[in-house]
């Protein structure tokens, strides 16, 4: 503490004499002197107390940057992904490209065996009828030679409607097309997992499952593993993997709500009762039009060669009728069959009725996951379904109400693309 001593401030006026015109006043102000003995005292902690202070803040600041180093390294490392994983996605994705690039080629080949055995099977039909009615009229040549080779062309038009109806062209052109389509999906999906995610092993698997289940789906080869072309029941096509359980999971809602549940059960019915059992439908049309035309085809060309064959005998008159009529008969079938492309009517009827079934088990996988926390996001999910139906979200919730309102007496159907 410091005291201060003030010394009596001393004024001191002088009046001048009655002379003087003007008086002066001085003011004399003596500044404070300090004693000797006074002053300002500071005392210092203990040298023992100040180094104590010292270390605990030291210690405090080494932890405290401890704790921020090793929150932030684990942070970094938990971003970065695994070399190996990204090298496993890359190797997956130049597969999928290479098998996108063979399908097309082999769909643009086999597309040219359709129309090139369908032209070539005509001409054959139609040449061999020419020869037929023209030795009918024994006009021109000798009839023997006519009618041999009007009955050799009608059974090499039967031989290669054998062919061409077991094997189907323009349905395989169609599966090729699919097959490439859903190569190119794939390829973007690793894409997109590579670009904005975190890829883990889960994500290798999955991408490897869903190239394996397509490639069984529309494999390539014709002799052995060639999809069935005439089966006892229309099935949907089938091109992906059994649905597995996600490993990564949110602590929030994720997105889902009870009414967002119910919508998407009343989507999954509607898309059962109506889209899907309607393709399926219309595939068995299509199947059963298929089949009657492959045989009709190469029964009309061999009875043309029997007709034919008959030519010239007692039955003359009729066999040539029947050579000529069953030939041209055979090329109008071979063109309905094969230039209205039949064959790939079905597969396109086939691979939608699986679209539709893709989406009814990728919904109820969804919501059969009790952990809302290992769906995928509710409001992402449900615009997923909104895009790959058609329809905007409010046209989404539109169908739902309409389908708990009326159940199975509901006329629309869910997808406004098909």
């Amino acid at each position: 503490m410091a005291s201060l001593q003030s010394s009596s401030v001393i004024g001191s006026l002088a009046y001048s004499s009655g002379c003087c015109r003007r008086g002066m006043t001085r003011a004399a102000i003596n500044m404070p002197k300090l004693g000797r003995t006074g002053g300002l005292s500071l005392r210092l902690p203990p040298r023992d107390l100040v180094q104590e202070v010292l270390d605990m803040g030291i210690g405090l600041t080494a932890a405290t940057t401890s704790h921020v180093e090793k929150k932030y390294q684990s942070k970094t490392v938990s971003n970065v992904s695994d070399p190996m994983v990204i090298a496993k996605l890359h190797a997956i994705m130049e597969a999928v490209a290479d098998r996108v690039e063979m399908h097309k080629n082999i769909g643009e080949q086999r597309d040219n065996w359709n129309s090139l055995l369908l032209t070539s099977i005509n001409a054959i039909t139609l040449t061999a009828a020419t020869m037929a009615g023209i030795a009918a009229t024994n006009v021109v040549g000798p009839l023997m030679a006519l009618k041999l080779s009007s009955t050799l062309m009608y059974l090499a038009a039967t031989g290669m409607l054998v062919v061409m109806n077991k094997i189907q062209p323009s349905q395989l052109v169609e599966e090729q097309r699919n097959a490439a389509r859903l190569f190119k999906q794939l390829h973007y999906q690793i894409q997109t997992t590579l670009s904005s995610g975190n890829p883990n092993t889960y994500d290798v698997e999955e991408a490897m499952e869903k190239v394996l289940a397509l490639d069984k789906a529309y494999p390539l080869p014709l002799i052995g593993v060639m999809l069935e072309k005439f089966p006892e029941t229309v099935e949907p096509a089938v091109w992906w993997p059994q649905h597995r359980e996600r490993q990564e999971r949110r602590t929030d809602g994720n997105g889902w709500s009870v009414e967002l549940e119910e919508e998407m059960r009343e989507i999954v019915g509607v898309l059962k009762r109506k889209d899907t059992e309607d393709y399926l439908r219309l595939g068995n049309i299509a199947l059963k039009v298929n089949k009657i035309l492959s045989i009709s085809g190469p029964l009309l060309t061999g009875i043309a060669a029997c007709g034919t064959a008959f030519m010239g005998s007692s039955h003359a008159p009729w066999a040539a009728i029947v050579g000529v009529v069953a030939g041209a008969m055979a090329s109008v079938v071979n063109t309905m069959e094969h230039g209205g492309q039949v064959g790939m009517v079905f597969e396109m009827y086939r691979s939608n009725a699986g679209f539709f079934r893709l989406m009814e088990e990728t919904i109820e996988s969804n919501l059969n996951e009790r952990d809302v926390g290992r769906r995928e996001n509710g409001e992402l999910f449900e615009m997923k379904v909104a895009l790959q139906l058609g329809r905007s979200l409010s046209g989404l919730k539109n169908l739902a109400a309409s389908s708990s309102k009326k159940g199975e007496a509901i006329d629309e159907f869910a997808s406004k693309l098909f």
